[in-house]
């Protein structure tokens, strides 16, 4: 068998497989291309989803997940496992950079990064000075940018030490979880804060939605409403958290949509982030943290556009590693990966190409490498812009998938690459709105995709192998309540492999999990797969 090229992998994000037909957009739509594609080439399904991609028993998969263990060539467990192991045994109560962040005892020296001393645990802080701790994040327990149960030990925590002034910031989710649960999450929290330490002021200075707060593709004017509310204690204001967004939803906004909200007493924020305060941000997904953790931690920030002179605070604390050019303490430092299918095909001298719009852009780059922000050698990189004239993506079904496609066939003609890795967004992007007929537009629309980008392999005599880091779309309808899904699912996704070569062709695949595609790969490029790869090729026959 004659090592295929280009080896061109296609990743199409939120594209499960469901065996229902009802709220199933894939099914409804019913891609003629694709479909043709599982009658005629070798095929399986994987999990991608709980402790087969390094999350907990039932936990579904996400993009970040699915394409970190899709490039590892093994399970990486990733960091709600590893926050939730150290909860579990104890090891987060006695965190030397997490106690710094809640009792601001030692004081850091923020050009250099300095925490406390190896082998202190920090105590109840005995001056006041110190200011307010803020912890802010998303409010959820969706479980894919942060976990609820992690701000409630955070609470613990700060209880035991006795912190006496305590804000939580909350961003609603909405997208990851039903789009008006917030309510309950909220009330949890209210309740939580409710069981404070005698002498001490806790309460919640701002809510809003992950719209604004966490925005990932540079529209900095939703960044900026959160900022302005957390700050400077600007937005819209109210006395009750609960009675304001109630009143969001009466007025047709959803968790994910509330306007930023400030709360205030006598007509004064109750709780906005002051020079002197303390910060953790509790996300454990970095790339919806980056933006905002940006603009409230650099001394200068021009993003807004308005030279804004920042007013940081002293200490700021991220639950994992955002950007390491931020230079701030994380709880949770990343863990080195070696010998990824990256890495592997870059000793061997191999060239690769790196295709996707901006909102996925980071997973076929960052996050395929395992972390690492710089290319490997001979790795090129190709950034096709989101659609930014449009709220949500339901409003843009294509978003940037033509333009993605036509990017990989002119790569693919080119005959430069080896291996070429891309990623169309909308099948996620557009299964978060909730909005089955236009999810069932941007199945139509991935099927002339791909139609192009196979159709172009084949007359080359390379191979596509065409899979999903997670499911979204194939379920749109809450099956026990009828109401509209907008979440991740837990259900397999496919893999397909398709080629000219009638030898690969008479192959099959066995079933498997993400992690057994890199080394599937280098099966079929005849390169030698590493032992740090600890999973099978899924080529049979």
């Amino acid at each position: 068998m004659v090592s295929p090229k280009p080896l061109l992998l296609i990743i199409l994000d939120g594209w499960g497989v469901n065996p229902r037909k009802d709220g199933n957009a894939i099914a409804l739509a019913d891609p003629p291309f694709y479909q043709h594609l599982l009658k005629t080439f070798p095929n399986t399904t994987l999990s991608a989803s709980g402790e087969d991609v390094g999350l907990p028993t039932g936990q579904m998969g996400n993009s970040e997940v699915g394409h970190m263990n899709i490039g590892a060539g093994r399970i990486v467990y990733q960091d709600l496992t590893r926050i939730n192991k150290a909860i579990a045994d104890g090891s987060l109560y006695t965190n030397e950079i997490l106690l710094e962040g809640i009792t601001g005892v030692y004081g850091r020296d923020d050009s250099a990064g300095h925490v406390a001393p190896a082998g202190h645990v920090a105590s109840a802080p005995t001056v006041s000075g110190y200011g307010t701790l803020h912890l802010m994040g998303l409010l959820s327990d969706g479980g894919v940018h942060s976990h609820i149960d992690h701000l409630m030990v955070l609470l613990e925590i700060a209880r035991i030490q006795k912190v006496r002034s305590l804000v939580v910031h909350p961003f609603l989710d909405g997208r990851d979880t039903h789009p008006m649960r917030s309510i309950v999450y909220l009330t949890k929290l209210i309740n939580a804060l409710e069981n404070r330490p005698d002498g001490t002021n806790w309460r919640i200075g701002t809510v809003m939605g992950r719209y604004y707060a966490m925005d990932r593709d540079s529209r900095w004017d939703r960044i900026k409403k959160a900022y302005d509310a957390i700050v400077l204690g600007e937005g819209v204001r109210d006395t009750s958290v609960v009675d304001a967004v109630e009143r969001s939803f009466s007025e047709g906004k959803t968790d994910e949509f509330v306007l930023p909200i400030v709360i205030c007493e006598n007509d004064c924020p109750v709780g906005k982030i002051e020079k002197g305060d303390r910060v953790i941000f509790f996300n454990f997904r970095a790339d919806r943290a980056r933006q905002l953790t940006r603009a409230i931690t650099q001394p200068v920030f021009d993003s807004f556009g308005d030279g804004v002179i920042n007013r940081a605070p002293k200490i700021f604390v991220t639950l994992t590693e955002y950007d390491r050019a931020l230079g701030l303490p994380s709880i949770f430092p990343p863990v080195n990966l070696t010998h990824l299918l990256g890495e592997v095909l870059s000793q061997r001298g191999l060239l690769q190409c790196r295709i996707a719009e901006t909102e996925k852009y980071a997973h076929v780059t960052y996050f395929f490498n395992g972390g690492r922000e710089a290319p490997f050698e001979g790795e090129e990189r190709i950034l096709i812009p989101s659609p930014r004239d449009v709220a949500t993506y339901d409003q843009n079904p294509a978003m940037s998938a033509h333009a993605v496609a036509e990017a990989v066939v002119r790569q693919i003609k080119s005959g430069r690459f080896d291996f070429i890795l891309i990623n169309f967004a909308n099948p996620d992007m557009v299964g978060h709105s909730g909005n089955l007929e236009a999810a069932m537009e941007a199945v139509r629309i991935i099927d002339g995709c791909l139609e192009k980008v196979v159709g172009e392999i084949l007359l080359t005599g390379g191979l596509s192998l065409i899979t999903a880091d997670h499911g979204n779309l194939e379920q749109m309808m809450d099956y026990e309540t009828g109401a509209p899904h907008t979440a991740h699912t837990t259900l397999p996704v496919p893999l397909i492999m398709v080629a000219a070569d009638e030898k690969i062709r008479a192959l099959s695949l066995r079933s498997g999990i993400h992690a057994n595609i890199a080394p599937t790969i280098l099966e079929l490029l005849g390169i030698p797969i590493p032992p740090e790869m600890n999973q099978a090729s899924l080529l049979s026959g």
